[in-house]
């Protein structure tokens, strides 16, 4: 694809991702990577509900700032997953409400913060660990999503909401997806005795699916 077609498919993510309720006003970002080995980000402060493909951020994999508006504070963290997750060619950053919810619930496994309640979770994103709490923009965060982003695609910060790698953008959109009805599965099935895959289901899921998705 070419940049312009890029530009023109990340709008069009954008906006179908603002109607369906995973972003608000100029919560969350996106970003994906070009063909010249540069990153195409949503601009700081904007919405998902109207960008203009002409005035996407353009940096480079150190974060220098190339064209377009000024790029979102938080593009760091993408770069820091990009340089993990060579094969990822899309990002995206949420503050969706069901995950959002998920990363503010106390005592949830720090290591995988969704059990494996459907075999798409699994194939999708695999485990989901979180980052503790850091304030929006600190470096610090960039950090830790570099740490766990060699072994996973998808991370959650405390308190904040997930950042989710796909193949290119429009797989990281369908495995954010996915990841948000898991979560909300999950507040569904609170008051309700839950049957999650077994340890050897999940392997097979694993073994069979592995990079396939």
């Amino acid at each position: 694809m070419t940049e312009f077609s890029l530009r023109l498919e990340m709008v069009n993510i954008a906006k179908s991702m603002f109607e369906r309720g995973y972003s608000s006003g100029g919560a969350g970002n996106l970003s994906l990577r070009l063909p010249d080995g540069n990153l195409l980000a949503t601009p700081t402060n904007s919405s998902f509900g109207d960008l203009d493909p002409d005035r996407l951020s353009k940096v480079d994999m150190d974060g220098k700032h190339l064209d377009g508006d000024k790029p979102s504070k938080e593009v760091l963290m993408h770069i820091a997953m990009y340089k993990e997750r060579p094969e990822a060619g899309g990002i995206v950053h949420l503050h969706s409400p069901y995950l959002t919810a998920l990363s503010c619930v106390d005592g949830v496994d720090p290591a995988n913060c969704l059990p494996p309640i459907t075999p798409y979770y699994v194939m999708r994103v695999g485990k989901l660990p979180l980052i503790p709490y850091l304030r929006p923009g600190d470096p610090r965060i960039a950090e830790e999503v570099g740490k766990l982003s060699a072994e996973h695609s998808a991370v959650l910060l405390a308190n904040h909401g997930p950042v989710i790698s796909g193949k290119d953008l429009r797989a990281a959109m369908f495995n954010a997806e996915e990841l948000e009805e898991t979560a909300r599965l999950y507040f569904i099935l609170q008051n309700s005795k839950l049957r999650t895959l077994t340890d050897e289901q999940v392997d097979e899921l694993e073994q069979v699916f592995k990079g396939k998705m």
